[in-house]
């Protein structure tokens, strides 16, 4: 079989290979949208998110349009800069001085277990209330 069936086999049924690259090209903004804390929040009556003990302004784009009772989605990027997105729509964006401003950047010394921070500032630590959770701290 293998020396006279599976050479007339590929013969038959083999294509060349594609010269293309297999990896994409993706922009500074796609890698930064990939690497970055995510979670969903609700807006409430007034257009504000709470996130994280910290209240911020959704902008209306419109006198008619609001987000209030809508689910957004909250990136908080690398480098400390906050971004809400409603489906993939970015309706509202804080850099991070302004968080900074807000309290939302905090080091390890003013709140224990605080998660956001350069990526240079985290590490891994077992937590103690289960051996395989992982739980990201600030050094």
């Amino acid at each position: 079989m293998r020396d006279r069936y599976l050479p007339e086999h590929n013969r038959k049924f083999s294509k060349p290979a594609k010269a293309q690259p297999a990896w994409r090209k993706a922009s500074s903004q796609q890698i930064d949208q990939a690497l970055c804390f995510k979670e969903q929040r609700t807006v409430a009556n007034d257009n504000t998110v709470t996130f994280d003990g910290v209240i911020f302004q959704i902008p209306k784009k419109s006198p008619h349009r609001s987000y209030a009772y809508k689910k957004v989605d909250v990136h908080v990027l690398l480098d400390g800069s906050v971004e809400f997105f409603y489906k993939t729509e970015k309706i509202a964006a804080f850099d991070s001085e302004t968080t900074h401003a807000f309290g939302l950047y905090r080091t390890i010394k003013k709140r224990e277990g605080f998660r956001y921070g350069t990526i240079s500032n985290l590490s891994t630590q077992y937590t103690n209330s289960h051996p395989d959770i992982f739980t990201l701290m600030l050094t």
